[in-house]
């Protein structure tokens, strides 16, 4: 049902490339995860991108704040199926949104940097804070490019 182009279209507006650095415990890691969601409604899209990539899980995910709806996310959060299968698709098809472009080619770069002995932690860091247009997931406000982040948006 899914073709490369209808992929490509989807991750540029739903898709996200993440990397979490977790130094909790006696042994730091990098946790990489590729992911997609969508509304209750359109969960066979999930269930297709899942087939098309041969790889990943489909899981719900409730949400309790107003005005959210149930929505479903399409997750590759194996190291190996990155390697393999994510990152060969992605270096084939590139994203169109230069946003995601920058992510994927961040991600695809610490993904090298995590196969590596020592593991550069701080190399790791320095790349992720940089991903999402220099946005953390968590703690940041968003700021629109060529503004200060001291500067807000009206």
């Amino acid at each position: 049902m899914l073709n490369n182009e209808y992929v490509i279209g989807l991750v540029d507006g739903e898709g996200s490339f993440n990397v979490r650095v977790n130094e909790s415990g006696r042994r730091a890691k990098i946790e990489l995860k590729f992911s997609l969601k969508l509304r209750h409604q359109d969960k066979m899209i999930l269930d297709e991108l899942q087939k098309f990539f041969g790889c990943g899980n489909v899981y719900i995910q409730r949400d309790k704040r107003k005005n959210h709806s149930l929505c479903y996310r399409f997750e590759v959060q194996n190291k190996k199926e990155i390697i393999e299968k994510i990152i060969p698709f992605f270096e084939k098809n590139q994203p169109k949104i230069p946003s995601r472009q920058k992510d994927f080619e961040l991600f695809k770069e610490i993904v090298d940097l995590s196969k590596q002995n020592p593991i550069d932690f701080e190399k790791i860091q320095i790349l992720k804070e940089k991903m999402h247009w220099g946005l953390a997931a968590y703690g940041k406000t968003v700021c629109a490019v060529g503004m200060s982040s001291n500067s807000e948006i009206e």
